[in-house]
């Protein structure tokens, strides 16, 4: 089986957001994005996932599809494929978000709909 600690996982960098994987396979990702403040993920898309940001410490600004959102700790947003989306750290305090991002695939849509 396999376990993560996910407090073992935590860093951060003072030159831009840190990324850490926590597990990935061909279809998905689960990541630690960690960013000090001032730090930010700059908007982009992906055409065929979602992506889903929970937070777990602090709070940021989540830019979903034209839209902009300040979140704290516990709570979640999703961007669907195509939708611009990325966070920023604007506090004085350190930012820690829990990602998740699936490819879609013919396989994985015929799978939910049985």
């Amino acid at each position: 089986m396999e376990t993560r600690n996910i407090q073992d996982l935590i860093r951060f960098s003072d030159e831009k957001m840190s990324k850490v994987p926590i597990f990935d396979s061909e279809n998905y990702f689960l990541d630690l994005y960690c960013l000090k403040p001032g730090q930010e993920q700059r908007a982009h898309t992906h055409a065929g996932s979602d992506k889903i940001y929970f937070v777990l410490r602090g709070n940021g600004v989540f830019h979903i599809a034209g839209e902009e959102k300040t979140l704290g700790e516990g709570q979640a947003v999703i961007a669907r494929p195509n939708e611009a989306h990325g966070l920023r750290n604007a506090t004085s305090e350190d930012l820690i978000v829990l990602v998740r991002s699936e490819e879609y695939t013919s396989e994985l849509q015929s799978l939910r709909h049985l």
